[in-house]
């Protein structure tokens, strides 16, 4: 059932060149990824911080009977994702039986419903969504999750959702400065060395493969960015980067908390803002990421349990972070 509402969901991202790959790895993914009716699933740091660390991946069970509206439906109790789900660890067995949407009750956003509990974030905030695409691949994760735990690693929209909710509103500069301290170092800009015999293999790809986004950065924003041979990068010019710092400042929350999760994952500012202003797809970031890698796997050979799980794993960071960003655009 999440496969297929998953594959349902992606048809509502409106840009072809981001749509093309997501369909076939999510659903892959998907593949792959391995009651008590008045319980809650609540933070373990609340009650006043009594709870021992130990208890911080539990489920904390609240008895007490859902209540009736005035049009006799059960009033949403809440379900507070624990702080350790942002951790990959395993947080509690799955305590509800039906995952639906369902318009927040401002009428801006949808929300997640688990039985008649509304979803909500580690800081307990609602997970207010902005599209009802969004709402249900999110919910598609949160239905393919089985009886004996529920496994925050298996739902990165969630996680980005969380991000964006939580933490950006938050840390919003400190994000943006934290990207741009590191842009002098990005992916893109760096160079093997030209004249030496071991590398000379990678310089002439990264030539190939990194000149034409150069290129885009030039005619995007006015300034053409300086390329180096050192690991620790250099200074670039002064209008590029606040040209840069203004393009993040301008981004909503899903927008920048995409754009961090791929720079990470990237190593690389410049194809995150690649892949959110459309130039870059799925594939042709992947590509980039790992041009040197994959240059050296096709010189030395692949390392199985090594590079095939690297991969697979960049995979999901960099298509869970498109799909959110196409599926949260209104």
């Amino acid at each position: 059932m999440a496969t297929s509402l998953i594959t349902k969901t992606l048809n509502s991202i409106k840009n072809p060149k981001l749509l093309r790959p997501l369909t076939r790895q999510f659903t892959s993914i998907a593949a792959v990824q391995s009651e008590n009716p008045s319980s809650s699933f609540t933070n373990a740091d609340s009650n006043n911080n009594k709870r021992s660390s130990s208890n911080d991946n539990n489920i904390d069970m609240r008895k007490g009977p859902p209540n009736c509206n005035s049009k006799g439906e059960k009033d949403s109790s809440s379900v507070t994702m624990p702080i350790s789900s942002m951790t990959g660890s395993i947080v509690g067995k799955r305590f509800y039986k039906q995952v639906t949407t369902r318009e927040a009750d401002d009428g801006n956003g949808w929300t997640v419903m688990l039985d008649y509990r509304t979803l909500k974030t580690p800081s307990k905030r609602p997970l207010k969504l902005p599209t009802l695409a969004l709402a249900k691949a999110i919910a598609a994760e949160w239905d393919y999750q089985q009886t004996d735990g529920i496994r925050p690693f298996t739902m990165p929209l969630m996680k980005l959702a969380c991000t964006a909710l939580d933490r950006v509103p938050l840390t919003r500069p400190k994000i943006i400065e934290h990207l741009m301290r590191k842009f002098s170092q990005d992916l893109v800009f760096c160079r093997a060395p030209e004249d030496n015999v071991l590398t000379s293999g990678v310089y002439e790809r990264q030539v190939e493969k990194f000149d034409p986004l150069i290129g885009w950065i030039n005619s995007e924003f006015g300034f053409k960015p300086v390329v180096y041979s050192s690991l620790f990068g250099g200074k670039q010019e002064e209008g590029l980067v606040k040209a840069i710092e203004h393009h993040l400042r301008q981004t909503d929350d899903c927008q920048l908390a995409v754009i961090d999760a791929i720079a990470s994952a990237a190593h690389s500012l410049i194809i995150a803002v690649g892949i959110v202003k459309g130039k870059l797809d799925i594939e042709e970031a992947i590509e980039l990421i790992r041009l040197e890698e994959d240059f050296q796997v096709d010189t030395w050979g692949l390392v199985e349990g090594g590079h095939d799980i690297d991969i697979a794993d960049l995979r999901v960071q960099i298509s869970s972070a498109a799909v959110f960003l196409g599926l949260s655009r209104k």
